[in-house]
């Protein structure tokens, strides 16, 4: 945290500094409060220590202008013994706490607790309150699909320790997701869980954004910036398509992995770091590693723990249940808890190659789930195929049933063959067999 210490007592400034230095914060100070005012003005704090007798000035005036200014800045207030009932008026004027002079470097760990304990309860609510706002459908993270399953297995094992994680697959899977629920199973599920998109910012800016930077240190630095690394102090740090991490910086991550260590840019203080790394990407790093745009040590470091989440149009056992799972979400929040999909519309969806996985999967039902205008959900409302859209990993051996596999194969020899008879021929069934299973299978 930055702390802000606002005494006009050299001494009790110093030692305040110091205690606070060692707790692992950085401390910056103030001899009065006007000038306490102006660095919260340029500068963003954490937590302000307020000496209520600031020679002529009245502390609690200072408290009032700091808290209409910066209401949600946590302000402990010294104060001597004979004025515990200032201390109560500086409560009761929106101080977090009291610390009386003079005070040991544990009172002012036990106050430091308290806040940081605040902080992560109220990033928590923030968190909660963000995935309420959204209204995502909740996955049910278990699968019928033998390599989800395994995949799942991996991750939940690895899940304690403080291994870093590579989650690769296509986008839409779900890696995000999983990347919370690794950080909700492990040790550090206290801690904050914190995103940085790498393919967002340009490469200066993406550097900032993970490290922080110092005053100065580009254009536009106008003040000191704790970088995201810092923020995920004792959590964990969502790195999501790492792949597009430009090279520049990749050193810099792979000196965190390694040595739990890092700079902020124009800094040349060394940090230490106490955080998890989970990487995410929809590249083939290896590809990306013979091609140059990928380090060979920083992709070995993260390839500890590698888990490759399977496609959607892989998981039909899974699918369904999916789909089912989004109808019975939506029908509720609609207020139409009769739908249900019609047999066509099932074997539509396990037929659609859903390039998009579960993100294209979930808003494809939500969408059917307003637009369908009786209780059925027919095929009429889900998404057509391209002819080169269409499912073709089904093999012999798929995860998938007869009738599945035949409607895939039918479905192929039709796109192929230049006539029906010719199709017919190729099937090995006559034509009027081919007619009656296209009706049926509605091709």
């Amino acid at each position: 945290m930055r702390v802000l210490i606002i005494d006009d007592e050299r001494s009790i400034r110093t030692s305040t500094a110091v205690a606070i230095q060692a707790a692992g914060h950085h401390a910056d100070t103030a001899d009065s409060g006007q000038i306490a005012i102006l660095k919260l003005q340029d500068d963003a704090y954490d937590l302000a220590f307020l000496d209520l007798r600031l020679g002529d000035e009245d502390g609690l005036e200072i408290l009032e202008q700091i808290k209409r200014q910066h209401s949600k800045l946590p302000v402990v207030v010294f104060t001597a013994y004979a004025s515990v009932a200032s201390a109560v008026a500086a409560m009761q004027r929106g101080a977090f706490d009291y610390l009386e002079k003079p005070f040991t470097p544990e009172h002012l760990r036990q106050i430091i607790g308290r806040v940081e304990k605040q902080r992560k309860l109220e990033s928590k609510i923030d968190d909660l309150q963000e995935q309420i706002n959204l209204q995502n459908p909740t996955i049910k993270l278990q699968s019928s699909d033998a390599r989800m399953a395994a995949a799942l297995d991996m991750l939940y094992r690895a899940a304690p320790t403080q291994a870093a994680i590579l989650l690769l697959g296509e986008n839409g899977t779900g890696k995000s997701v999983l990347a919370r629920e690794v950080h909700r199973r492990s040790n550090c599920k206290e801690g904050p869980f914190v995103t940085v998109s790498c393919p967002s910012l340009s490469r200066e800016l993406l550097e900032s954004e993970l490290f922080g930077h110092m005053k100065g240190a580009f254009t536009g630095a106008v003040r000191d910036t704790w970088g995201k690394v810092a923020a995920a102090e004792s959590g964990t740090l969502f790195l999501d398509e790492i792949g597009e991490l430009p090279l520049e910086i990749q050193p810099k991550l792979l000196r965190l992995l390694q040595d739990r260590q890092y700079e902020r840019v124009g800094e040349n203080k060394i940090r230490n770091a106490n955080t998890r790394i989970i990487a995410a990407t929809n590249k083939d790093l290896k590809e990306c590693v013979r091609k140059g745009t990928f380090r060979e040590d920083l992709y070995y470091r993260l390839d500890v723990i590698s888990v490759t989440i399977p496609p959607l149009r892989e998981r039909l056992r899974d699918l369904e249940n999916l789909a089912r799972e989004f109808l019975q979400f939506f029908a509720s929040q609609f207020g139409r808890t009769g739908l249900k999909f019609s047999e066509s519309a099932l074997r539509k969806l396990r037929t659609h190659s859903w390039r998009g996985n579960i993100r294209e999967l979930r808003n494809t039902i939500e969408r059917a789930a307003i637009l369908a205008q009786t209780d059925e959900i027919g095929e009429e409302y889900l998404p057509e195929e391209s002819p080169e859209g269409q499912v073709t990993e089904a093999t012999i051996g798929s995860e998938i049933t007869l009738d599945q596999l035949e409607e895939v194969h039918i479905r192929s020899i039709l796109q192929k063959a230049p006539s029906l008879d010719a199709a017919a021929k190729i099937l090995g069934i006559d034509p009027a067999t081919l007619y009656r299973k296209r009706k049926r299978l509605k091709l």
